[in-house]
């Protein structure tokens, strides 16, 4: 009807940070050469990026974080402004039900509430799990600091280099050394989700969940070779 408001939510915020790695690489004075040397990835690559002709992929996005050394949230920005008030006290931030900047992996879907934030010490995820196995999911995680996790939803088996496997359910929690080896996996058919505070420092935290190769759990036996037959 005439003069009433659309009321449908609005969709999930996603990140876009090829604008603000140009403005950020400008503000320094970085040519695309300091910055493939600096991340590893090619220059070419980088200008596409920066044209979004071509999207920052999880990993890459773990190497430009690292590589230029900032927080995540300066390239969720938009326009690589940072916070200019990130040591000042009484700050907050609020996320509304389903909203957050979201980055597809292949283990997960993360939402990252409060992105706008710079230098939290606490780094909230909300993922949703994709791996129904240890063998789907790769080399275990780990990554400084501690963490919290709350499911959400579904069950969830959560594996560490030190333990057990442990199946957490609906409402159940688990506090954890996230320095030890670690991969969430999906227990149960439909969604599982759950809600994961880090204290470790979102440049280290998301180089980490990038998927870089580890030696962490050579679970295959080794198979001996075959001896050839004389003929």
């Amino acid at each position: 009807m005439g003069g009433m408001a659309d009321q449908s939510p609005p969709a999930r915020s996603v990140a876009k940070p090829g604008a603000a790695l140009k403005a950020l690489r400008r503000k320094h004075g970085w040519t695309l050469a300091e910055v493939s040397r600096r991340t590893g990835l090619p220059t070419s690559t980088l200008s596409k990026i920066e044209n979004d002709k071509m999207s920052l992929t999880f990993d890459k996005l773990a190497r430009v974080s690292a590589g230029l050394r900032v927080d995540i949230a300066t390239l969720f920005n938009g326009d690589g402004s940072t916070e200019a008030h990130a040591g000042a006290n009484g700050r907050r931030s609020i996320t509304r039900a389903g909203k957050g900047k979201a980055i597809e992996t292949k283990n997960y879907s993360h939402l990252y509430p409060a992105a706008e934030l710079l230098n939290k010490s606490i780094i909230p995820i909300v993922a949703e799990l994709r791996a129904h196995s240890l063998e789907e999911f790769g080399e275990l995680v780990r990554h400084p600091g501690e963490e919290y996790a709350y499911v959400l939803e579904g069950e969830v088996d959560l594996y560490t280099s030190l333990y057990a496997p442990v199946r957490l359910r609906t409402g159940d929690s688990i506090y954890f050394d996230s320095g030890m080896g670690h991969a969430y996996i999906a227990a149960s058919e439909g969604p599982c989700r759950v809600l994961s505070l880090c204290s470790a420092p979102e440049t280290q935290l998301i180089a980490a969940t990038a998927g870089r190769p580890r030696a962490e759990h050579a679970r295959e036996p080794s198979t001996p070779a075959r001896k050839h037959r004389r003929s």
